[in-house]
């Protein structure tokens, strides 16, 4: 009975190693981003791989949002200030409409235009909230000091 308990015992330690070691491969896979389209103060980025955490998504932004202003011009204020940025994981290409609940550009001269819905962040600032991080089912709040903090409802 020993031996089958120790067998047991390496058999979970071996698959906890490998589970940990493909969770850190997600958690450290660049980020590619395959299309930006923008339509007024709203922006949609299309990207192949995405940080998972909570905390991986917001670290993302913060390091890039200055390259993704310099490269792609987002974001694109309104004149009051307001903008919203969405990320949408871009895993089977553009489609055509077809589908119900497709997102469609109107900046591409095609039919195929389109992609699933599957957003997995979302940016926005506004006059009452500041900047915001919409991940899931939580919302975080950039404070004027730069802390990040989740919203309590």
């Amino acid at each position: 009975m020993q031996l089958k308990n120790k067998i047991m015992m390496v058999l979970f330690s071996l698959i906890g190693i490998i589970a940990l070691i493909y969770l850190s491969w997600l958690s450290f896979r660049p980020v590619e981003i395959v299309a930006v389209h923008q339509r007024n103060n709203y922006s949609s980025i299309l990207v192949k791989s995405f940080p998972f955490t909570d905390k991986g998504k917001i670290d993302w932004w913060l390091k890039n949002k200055d390259a993704l202003k310099a490269n792609y011009d987002i974001p694109k204020p309104a004149s009051y200030g307001g903008f919203t940025i969405t990320i949408w994981l871009f895993k089977d290409g553009y489609k055509e409409e077809g589908k119900y609940d497709r997102l469609c550009f109107d900046d591409m001269n095609t039919k195929i235009n389109c992609i699933d819905k599957n957003s997995v962040f979302t940016i926005r600032n506004s006059k009452n909230r500041g900047i915001t991080f919409t991940v899931d089912d939580a919302i975080y709040r950039e404070e004027e000091n730069g802390k990040i903090v989740r919203l309590e409802y």
